[in-house]
């Protein structure tokens, strides 16, 4: 089995890239949702779950845009990896779509939203990959705990 490829420059530029691409996508849809095919008592709950959606959307991409960032910085030389893993953390207290506020949406809505879930879950995968790179090397306070067990030990 082949190892994983580490995150480097090219990934996150196309990366970055699709997340311009998707980020536009999203401000263009929800910037220009007052269009309701719906009428009557329907309308307001249709209303309700574009907005709520919408607003999920739109920070789920602000994050991945945010991280992303990070990266960029972190290969441009602007933030150490120490700052990074520290400070360049991928939000992963994001909630999912409601399915019954979904079904609420046109299917254009549905795949866009869809679309980004997808995206961030790629991105919650290189997270998860790129920090446990390290998972075998112990950090500080791991060596100081196996000096000191090493030194109890003898």
């Amino acid at each position: 089995m082949s190892e994983p490829v580490t995150i480097n420059p090219r990934i996150i530029e196309g990366l970055y890239c699709e997340a311009l691409v998707l980020s536009d996508d999203v401000r263009h849809r929800f910037a220009l949702s007052g269009r309701l095919e719906q009428t009557g008592e329907d309308e307001d709950l249709a209303r309700v779950a574009l907005s709520c959606e919408g607003l999920r959307t739109t920070t789920r991409m602000m994050h991945a845009m945010a991280w992303l960032l990070n990266h960029r910085a972190y290969f441009m030389g602007e933030l150490s990896e120490f700052q990074l893993r520290r400070y360049g953390r991928l939000a992963t207290d994001t909630r999912g779509s409601e399915p019954d506020r979904l079904a609420l949406l046109d299917a254009d809505t549905r795949d866009l939203i869809a679309a980004t879930e997808r995206f961030y879950a790629r991105l919650e995968r290189l997270d998860r990959i790129w920090r446990g790179r390290d998972g075998e090397a112990p950090g500080a306070i791991g060596r100081l705990r196996d000096r000191l067990g090493k030194a109890v030990a003898s």
